[in-house]
């Protein structure tokens, strides 16, 4: 591959790792690479992060909520040196692991507000296909694949957003798949990489053929399937400013991103003629699938783009930028903050079959992730990983810990409140580092008859539990810091607690008052 930076760590990375040296496990290569950055660097790092600390930062990290006051409490009195390795594989063995990891890649791959209608805005359907991928720990190769196939059943939603958009399809696949910003060479050759306008619409050459069928409908959603015709191609016309009226362009052969020569595909026969389809119908299996072509290079382990590019998303996904930031735009002249490393990661991904769930595993055991959030650097996204970073929790984590913490997960939600939060707290991580709490968040927490609904005492919730508690005050405030905060109060906060809801014989409504104070301070918003 042409360039440097980035470029020259593709060399050798589909390589078996049989016959090589034997290599340590990768949570040990992290730490060491980073270590030497912070000695080059001359950077002093944050120390580990307490257990209560930990503790909150992995349950939202790998299953979506904070942990409940119970699984607080024991994991803090386990004495065990072990607890955290245990832990991290007990909550990757939890079904909620793959639940969580299917909406943040469901966000990924949608955002929030994706277009194509209100059919990619309901997608019960294409969460359930991905949450069974993850529960079956498919290695990520292989639900790629499936999902640009979009045989499957739920998975052709994926292509909706781009229906009759070859285009639209062509800048979102590379940039989430190959980790390359393409977008720039749609109407002119790239200014700052190599990629030409042939070299985009040759890309978007494997999707012209696409077609999205409806389906019959499942309840409230609607369902689609894929097909794919024999015909039709991509015309280019030349750059922005060489178009005329009336200028129809020449077809464009597909062609795989930095390949020197196009996709070789056999003549039609003789006469063909394309059938015409009536509304809601299939194609027949086209006569030569470019689709089918393109799904097998994308997820080809030596793909110089492809196992790179997850490597660095999920790295980014927790750890709060890629090796290379931001994690979508990998490019030939973005150097890695730690070369080595990334090769490592990359390599090892590939030698385990694109597991992700191992991956995962490997990084979150690293005394790397494990820092304190806390430290000497004051930088948002700390470029070396001398500390943690500070995120806030994505609506759905917020919901859920909200439920958890008022001990109302198991209520029924008929209120609504799904979909007010998920609506109105902003979009999900975008991989940059970008936070913007709005006025509707703040105006939410404070004001909303559903959260105050969770907190005011009803039968079995957290408030009612604290009230009917035969324990001494203390002892209660610490239950509702562990609930909600995931850490035992300060004496002077428990102090302060224990005044306040001390200060009359009638102490329901100042129960509601201090969980409502607690679920609405910034340290409940964020994963600390």
């Amino acid at each position: 591959m042409a360039g440097r930076g980035i470029g020259v760590l593709f060399v050798a990375l589909a390589l078996p790792l049989a016959g090589r040296t034997a290599e340590p496990p990768l949570r040990q290569r992290i730490d060491a690479e980073v270590q030497k950055t912070w000695q080059r660097e001359k950077i002093q790092p944050a120390g580990l992060a307490d257990d209560a600390t930990f503790l909150r930062r992995l349950f939202l990290d790998l299953v979506g909520t904070i942990p409940s006051e119970a699984e607080a409490r024991a994991f803090l009195a386990d004495q065990d040196p072990n607890k955290r390795e245990k832990l991290i594989d007990r909550l990757l063995a939890d079904p909620r692991f793959a639940a969580h990891q299917a909406t943040t890649w469901d966000l990924v791959l949608f955002g929030r507000h994706p277009p194509g209608g209100d059919a990619t805005r309901k997608r019960d359907d294409f969460r359930a296909w991905l949450t069974q991928k993850w529960i079956r720990n498919e290695g990520y190769d292989r639900w790629v694949r499936a999902l640009l196939l979009g045989e499957e059943e739920g998975s052709a939603l994926f292509h909706v957003q781009f229906r009759g958009q070859p285009e639209e399809a062509t800048v979102a696949i590379t940039r989430l798949f190959l980790g390359t910003q393409l977008q720039c060479a749609r109407c002119h050759d790239h200014p700052y990489e190599r990629w030409t306008q042939r070299d985009f619409y040759g890309m978007a050459a494997f999707f012209v053929r696409l077609v999205v069928v409806d389906g019959p409908a499942k309840g409230n959603q609607r369902s689609y399937r894929l097909g794919e015709k024999s015909t039709g191609e991509v015309l280019f016309s030349g750059s922005a400013k060489e178009q005329k009226p009336g200028k129809k362009g020449d077809p464009i052969a597909p062609r795989f991103l930095g390949a020197a020569q196009p996709l070789a595909e056999p003549a039609l026969p003789m006469g063909f003629k394309e059938p015409s389809l009536s509304s809601g119908k299939m194609p027949p299996p086209p006569h030569f699938s470019r689709k089918a072509r393109l799904a097998e290079w994308v997820t080809a382990p030596d793909n110089p783009y492809f196992a790179q590019a997850v490597a660095n998303r999920v790295w980014g996904q927790f750890m709060g930028r890629g090796l290379v930031h931001p994690v979508d735009d990998l490019g030939e002249k973005k150097e890695p903050s730690h070369p080595e490393l990334m090769r490592a990661v990359t390599s090892q991904l590939i030698a385990h079959k694109f597991d992700l769930k191992w991956y995962i595993r490997e990084l979150v055991n690293s005394q790397t992730y494990q820092r304190a959030a806390r430290g000497p650097s004051t930088a948002a996204l700390p470029q070396w990983f001398e500390r943690a970073r500070v995120r806030p929790l994505l609506a759905e984590e917020l919901l859920a810990s909200l439920r958890v913490a008022t001990g109302t997960e198991n209520e029924k939600d008929n209120s609504g409140l799904k979909e007010y939060v998920t609506q109105y707290f902003g979009e999900p991580t975008n991989g940059r580092g970008d936070f913007q709490g709005s006025l509707a968040e703040h105006l939410f927490l404070n004001n909303s008859g559903q959260v105050r609904q969770m907190i005011q005492p009803h039968k079995g919730n957290l408030a009612d539990r604290l009230l009917k508690s035969s324990h001494s005050w203390e002892a209660r405030v610490e239950q509702m810091f562990l609930a909600t905060l995931t850490r035992l109060p300060t004496p002077e906060e428990k102090a302060r607690f224990v005044k306040h809801l001390t200060s009359t014989n009638k102490p329901e409504p100042l129960v509601g008052e201090a969980i409502w104070v607690l679920v609405n301070c910034a340290e409940f918003r964020f994963n600390r």
